[in-house]
């Protein structure tokens, strides 16, 4: 609570971290003062107006739908609010552009963020920082492309002016919360870190929603309010997006679960084309849990998916079977394909030192087997129960080595 400072979250995190939070937090408070501006006219008050009830009534509308994606988020979020933000940005005054910002950012605390765990004061106060200091360029930067606002021009150069206030926009959001993600999770991959291509592509979204609604609402304010409806659509479809993805992917490692990765095996085999399967499964996996706890334990797992990931193409299928069994769909390959994949992997694994909780875990080895569509057989289950057959005897033929029971031949 925010009344009681010793049980504030922000309490346990790094120095490092808090110091960056606190100076970023302060150039977010006195920058908008040093900037140069005009007065706000009637008119800016009343664009301010518009945009700060729309994007209420559209936070309103969403509400069940932004409790449920902060819940099934992972690191990267990407949140409706930046449609009105990036507009207000183009349209206002910095002055206005900064109080509307803080205005539905302090709404979206009040009735969706309060009661999430997840979602901290001072991670809410962070995040309506960076998109203060994100607001702060788009104005000079159309000026500095387009000179007149962009709307009002009617040549490429309206659209040069709105790309680049955009990527100002987001280049700076993105550094500045990619810059606490680090210091905050220093072993976060670049993916973990930046988002993937639906994360970005979503937040590349709602600023071109932004840019449209600037326009709107210099041209013909009372169209604003059109805008509400799309906004809630694409924000359900994202978290329907959520939903699928959480219902086939193991939440301890990002891989497909079992049920997906059979999913992705069965399509492959109704294409009738060939391809191989590897059974992975990692060597005296007990031992790292009784020495170092269930928690190192799990982030072995993640490390060794995040690895297994590495060394195999996008087209190809990793997944967990359960504890600490993996196994990889190769659409394509051929034995001799599969075996050099299922060496690089082994090499890769050996090579792996995990470092969690002040712990560092490394002579880490896995055993492998190795099947092939058709040659092990018709179904999914001969191609299966092959591989599982080829990683028993890896097993019993001294661990850490890769074999497969098919002849190449």
């Amino acid at each position: 609570m925010l009344v009681r400072p010793a049980e504030w979250a922000i309490r346990r995190l790094s120095p490092a971290l808090i110091a960056f939070t606190v100076l970023v937090e302060l150039v977010a408070v006195t920058l908008p003062f040093l900037l140069p501006g005009r007065p706000a006219t009637g008119g800016d008050w009343l664009r301010f107006g518009v945009l700060l009830v729309v994007g209420v009534a559209q936070a309103e509308l969403s509400r069940r739908t932004e409790r449920m994606r902060r819940f099934l988020a992972s690191t990267v979020h990407v949140n409706m609010t930046s449609v009105w933000i990036f507009a207000g940005a183009v349209d206002l005054t910095p002055g206005l552009a900064v109080a509307l910002t803080v205005l539905l950012f302090g709404h979206l605390w009040e009735r969706i963020w309060r009661q999430l765990a997840s979602r901290p004061a001072h991670r809410v106060i962070y995040t309506a920082t960076t998109a203060v200091l994100s607001v702060l360029p788009v104005r000079p930067v159309l000026a500095a492309v387009g000179g007149a606002l962009p709307f009002l021009d009617h040549d490429l150069r309206g659209l040069v002016a709105i790309a680049a206030a955009m990527a100002a926009f987001f280049v700076t959001n993105s550094a500045l919360v990619t810059i606490a993600l680090k210091l905050r999770y220093p072993d976060l991959t670049v993916r973990e870190l930046f988002g993937g291509w639906d994360v970005n592509a979503l937040e590349l979204a709602t600023l071109c929603l932004g840019a449209l609604t600037a326009v709107v609402l210099m041209a013909h304010v009372y169209l604003v309010p059109l805008v509400v409806v799309p906004i809630v659509v694409l924000h359900r479809g994202v978290l329907m997006r959520q939903f699928q993805e959480a219902a086939t992917t193991d939440h301890k490692t990002g891989v497909l679960n079992s049920v997906a990765w059979h999913d992705a095996a069965a399509r492959e085999l109704d294409r009738g084309a060939e391809f191989g399967v590897l059974m992975i499964d990692l060597d005296h996996f007990k031992r790292v849990n009784d020495t170092h706890g269930h928690l190192v334990g799990d982030a072995v797992l993640r490390e060794v998916a995040d690895t297994v990931c590495d060394q195999v193409r996008e087209v190809d299928a990793v997944g967990r079977f359960g504890g600490e069994e993996f196994v990889v769909l190769l659409p394509g390959a051929g034995l001799p394909d599969a075996i050099r994949v299922a060496e690089r992997i082994r090499t890769a694994i050996e090579d792996l030192t995990v470092t969690e909780g002040g712990a560092a875990v490394s002579a880490l080895s896995a055993s492998i087997g190795v099947s092939v569509h058709p040659m092990a057989g018709a179904v999914l289950e001969q191609v299966l129960l092959a591989a599982d057959s080829a990683l028993y005897e890896a097993k019993r033929g001294g661990r850490n080595r890769v074999v497969s029971l098919l002849d190449p031949a």
